[in-house]
């Protein structure tokens, strides 16, 4: 699930990464960027012309019905309170990743259980699509 995702080479590259690690789909809020331009096709070496996505509008209505059809849900964060390697993935899960520089919305992640990619000393965060690759490969092994 993204949200405000604004960069064609980072949507190119999330699509990429949904695919190589076998995602059933992406959801996108009404924010991000286009995953059929030009760019993000080129950057997702195609994948974006075959992995399932649709938009929403309201990220809040969105997140209950997800909850409401069985989904754990994850949003990442720098701050997360959770340690990715100690996430336990559920049969049905939804991944919220956010905008390049400000992340998800503190409203969202209140709302949702976080997690972290634990990184060297200094370092606070990393580039959405590294991000994703790293979660996504994560939860895809179950």
């Amino acid at each position: 699930v993204l949200v405000g995702i604004a960069n064609h080479d980072n949507m190119g590259a999330i699509f990429r990464n949904a695919a190589a690690f076998g995602a059933d789909a992406v959801f996108m809020d009404a924010t991000c960027c286009d995953p059929l331009y030009r760019k993000a096709i080129r950057v997702s070496v195609g994948a974006a012309l075959k992995v399932p996505f649709a938009s929403f509008d309201d990220t809040a209505a969105f997140t209950a019905l997800l909850d409401q059809s069985g989904f754990g849900q994850f949003a990442l964060s720098p701050s997360g309170e959770t340690d990715i390697r100690d996430a336990q993935r559920s049969k049905r899960l939804a991944l919220y990743l956010g905008t390049e520089g400000e992340g998800l919305p503190e409203g969202l992640l209140s709302q949702l259980r976080t997690v972290r990619i634990a990184m060297a000393q200094g370092f606070d965060s990393l580039n959405v699509a590294a991000a994703s690759a790293i979660a996504l490969h994560h939860f895809s092994r179950g």
